[in-house]
This record gives structure tokens, C-alpha cells and sequence, in this order.
């Protein structure tokens, strides 16, 4: 069980406090003061064992090192290594002295996710939420109308074409080879290498009837090299390499129109999904499905829906997460044209889709505002880590997702928190959290006289 650490207010005869070395005015700051960090600590202490073994490390420190990340678009090493450089960070995380040395092993951020898998990183999400309505960046109305679109995860792997596929199938079997101590009949090192680097050469001058026979004596050798590695495997480890055998004859059998085929060795989840963009026809990865407030933007629902179902298909189970997360149906829900044909009834939800005609006035005002979604998956995209995601397997795409979304509430609560310090930075500290506490977003946004 994490011992989860208490303020002591005592001063270390080595080391300085850090409320004495950050301004306690700052957007993270603030953020951490308003996140139930209590309420995070008791979701996840059921995952730990009462009573064997050493103390975890406390809950709120691996919590802020997640969303850390999410929020500042860093890997795993990148924010450990950037957590003993900010003072900042240190707060969020719980500190209340300076630390120069690195909080945690980076692998046991990956360890932790895998501990509280999907539905604990779903809890962080609506933390984020309730942190949304706590600073006034949302309200409740704003559960009233959501956007719901989906895009495309792309997985961290190359471009999968056959020559690249064949090209690691040798490699694998050749590794194999060697840590079984295998004597093979021939490796075709050199003539792979050399016939991968033509292939690609044809392929780049577009002389694809030459292309062709390279591309057929690279599957002939990776083939080769498959079946002379299966003959001379013992059963034990054959057993110990099944998985990876079996993906590799895949890749070799699978045809141009083969369904369900095998786009990657170490991802074999990855699924081919197409857009219909014209400077990326086909994305690599799995689609995610996402629920957004209509005025703000804020992520209220992000799950992943393996096996590229129907858009339609994925809108209620969406809206089961939405209602989970925020405790109600939103009453709008707004969607493209690829939803037709969804199934929702009527008095779960009304859904309007683009183009429908025969509204009120309002209601096609605010059907206008549907592609106001694209632009925040832009965002996580680009000021996230949705672009390209590094975890591993199904849930490692279930939960990347859900935090992406988690990063992107947080990264527009310090905006919001950011614009108001700097338009009160004149007044003074109980001025200043007075208005804090009573300002709404609505006279942020539109500069009333209360800002002013």
C-alpha cells in the first residue's frame, strides 16, 4: 500500500521548501489545489496489497507524472528526467521540499498504467473534469450539448509494405536462429539486404514491372529461412516462439485482398483505416471515438474502438461513457453525416447530423459549430501524443487515448487559469483570489466590465 505523503509545514536542516522558491499564483500551481487528489488515492488503493511487501510509491506522484506527460506532449524518460528541473512539477506531484534526484525508474510508469488499466485512467479523466468545473472552464450546462467524432490512433510502427514485412521476417527468424543455437543451411544476409535495397531503388523510379521479380525473391528467401528455422526447432522451443512464427506465415500467405491481414511483427493489432484524406488515404492504427462539450471543446468521453466499426455503431457507447464520466445524457448530441443510421432512440438523446434541414434557427446555429471538433483533435494530435501512440497492445490503445484526452482538459484549464492571472496580475493577493473565486468564463471570454 502507497504511504501517501502529508504537508509537515517543519523546515529540513538541508533542502529548501518549495513554496519558497515558486510563485504560488502560477496556472499549475493552482491546478493542483483544485485536483481531489484524495479521491484519486482512493480509487487505486484497492489495486495494492494491505499488507506485504514495501510501500508503493505514493498515488498522487505516479497520478501527476501521467498527466504531466499528456499535458506536455513527453515520454516517460523525457518527463522523469524534466520532474527534478521543475519546481513546478514538484508541487503538482505532492513535494514539499526540493528534490534533486529522479522520483521513480521511468519503467514504472509503464508498470503503474498496466496496474490500474483502462477504467483507472478512465478515473483520471473525469478527475480532469471535475477540475474543469472546480476553475470554471465548464459548467454543467455545458454537459447539455456534445460533438461526437471519431478519428484514427496511429501506431508507432513503419509503413507497412510487403518488401518492409518480408524484410522483418528474415530478421526475426535470423534471431531466432541465434538464440536457439541453430545451424541454418543459409541466412541470406547479404542477398536480403542487397534485394531490399533494389526493390526499394525500382519502387522510387517507379519501374514497378522490375520491382516485381525483387519483390518475389525477397518472400522466397524470408520463406526459406521461416521453414529452415520450424524443421530444426524443438517442441519446447517452438512452444516459446509460437507467436511470433505464426505472424510471420501470415505475413508470408496473406494476399493483396486478404482480410484482416498483419501490418506489423511487434503490433499485431494494427488495423488499416482509411479517411478518405488525400494526403493520408490509409492510417495505420485504430479508431478512436470521442465526445467534446459543444461551446468549449472539453474532452467528456475518448475511448477506442477496435475491429474500425461503422461510426454509427460506436455513438452509443459513447454516450454510456459521457454519462459515466459526468453523471448525465447529454440532451444535443451533434454528429457528421457518417452517423446515419446510428440507432440511438430519441429520448435517450436527439442527435443531429450535418445537412439535415427543417430546424429551428438555434439548432441550426448550433449544428454549424459541429466542425468545431476537428480542430481539437488537431490539437491532441499535435500538442498530444494521439499522433503516434507507444503503448503497447489493445489496452496500451485504450488507455493512451483516454489520458490524451485527460491532457488535453488540462492543457485548457492552465490556459484559462494563465489568462486570468495575467489580466488580474496588478492586484493584490486577496484581491486577486477574491475575483478568482467569483469570475466565470463567460466574463473571461467576452472582457466584461468585472475583468476589467
Amino acid at each position: 500500500m502507497p504511504k501517501e505523503k502529508r504537508a509537515t509545514g517543519e523546515q529540513p536542516l538541508m533542502g529548501t521548501r518549495l513554496e519558497f522558491l515558486i510563485d504560488l499564483d502560477h496556472e499549475l500551481v493552482r491546478l493542483a489545489q483544485t485536483i481531489n487528489w484524495d479521491a484519486i488515492a482512493a480509487e487505486f488503493r484497492p489495486m495494492y496489497c494491505p499488507d506485504n511487501g514495501r510501500p508503493a510509491v505514493p498515488t498522487r506522484l505516479m497520478a501527476g507524472l501521467q498527466l504531466l506527460k499528456h499535458t506536455f506532449n513527453f515520454s516517460d524518460e523525457v518527463v522523469v528526467a524534466r520532474w527534478t528541473e521543475n519546481p513546478y512539477w514538484q508541487f503538482f506531484c505532492g513535494e514539499e521540499f526540493f528534490r534533486h534526484k529522479l522520483p521513480i525508474n521511468p519503467c514504472q510508469m509503464t508498470r503503474w498504467r498496466q496496474r490500474i488499466g483502462e477504467k483507472g485512467v478512465e478515473k483520471l479523466l473525469q478527475i480532469t473534469i471535475e477540475a474543469g468545473k472546480a476553475t470554471k472552464t465548464i459548467t454543467e450546462q455545458s454537459f447539455e450539448k456534445v460533438i461526437v467524432d471519431t478519428t484514427v490512433q496511429p501506431k508507432a510502427i513503419q509503413h507497412p509494405t510487403d518488401a518492409r514485412l518480408y524484410r522483418k521476417v528474415h530478421a526475426v527468424m535470423l534471431r531466432i536462429a541465434v538464440a536457439e543455437g541453430l545451424d541454418l543451411r543459409q541466412s541470406y544476409r547479404k542477398l536480403m539486404e542487397r534485394a531490399f535495397r533494389k526493390h526499394g531503388g525500382h519502387m522510387k523510379a517507379k519501374q514497378f514491372k522490375r520491382a516485381k521479380p525483387v519483390l518475389r525473391s525477397l518472400k522466397t528467401m524470408a520463406g526459406r529461412v521461416l521453414r529452415d528455422v520450424e524443421r530444426k526447432l524443438s517442441e519446447e522451443a517452438y512452444e516459446a516462439h509460437k507467436g511470433m512464427m505464426l505472424l510471420s506465415e501470415l505475413i508470408l500467405d496473406q494476399k493483396r485482398k486478404t482480410k484482416n491481414k498483419i501490418y506489423s511483427l511487434h503490433a499485431s493489432e494494427v488495423e488499416c483505416i482509411g479517411k478518405g484524406k488525400a494526403h493520408r488515404p490509409y492510417e495505420f492504427g485504430v479508431k478512436v471515438s470521442l465526445a467534446v462539450t459543444h461551446k468549449e471543446g472539453f474532452v467528456v468521453g475518448i475511448q477506442s474502438c477496435p475491429g474500425n466499426p461503422f461510426d454509427g455503431h460506436t455513438l452509443d457507447g459513447q454516450l454510456d461513457q459521457v454519462e459515466r464520466l459526468t453523471g448525465k445524457l447529454p440532451a444535443l448530441t451533434f454528429v457528421d453525416k457518417g452517423y446515419k443510421g446510428h440507432g440511438v432512440p430519441e429520448d435517450r438523446s436527439r442527435v443531429l447530423i450535418s445537412g439535415t434541414r427543417k430546424l429551428s434557427y438555434t439548432l441550426k446555429r448550433h449544428l454549424r459549430r459541429r466542425s468545431a471538433v476537428e480542430p481539437e483533435i488537431g490539437h491532441m494530435k499535435s500538442d498530444g501524443l494521439l499522433g503516434r501512440n507507444f503503448l503497447k497492445g489493445m489496452q496500451g490503445d485504450a488507455m493512451n487515448a483516454i489520458l490524451c484526452g485527460a491532457g488535453h482538459n488540462l492543457r485548457k484549464i492552465l490556459a484559462r487559469l494563465r489568462a486570468l492571472l495575467s489580466l488580474l496580475s496588478g492586484e493584490p493577493r486577496a484581491t486577486l483570489q477574491a475575483i478568482l473565486d467569483r469570475l466565470g468564463s463567460v466574463a473571461l471570454l467576452h472582457h466584461t466590465p468585472e475583468v476589467a
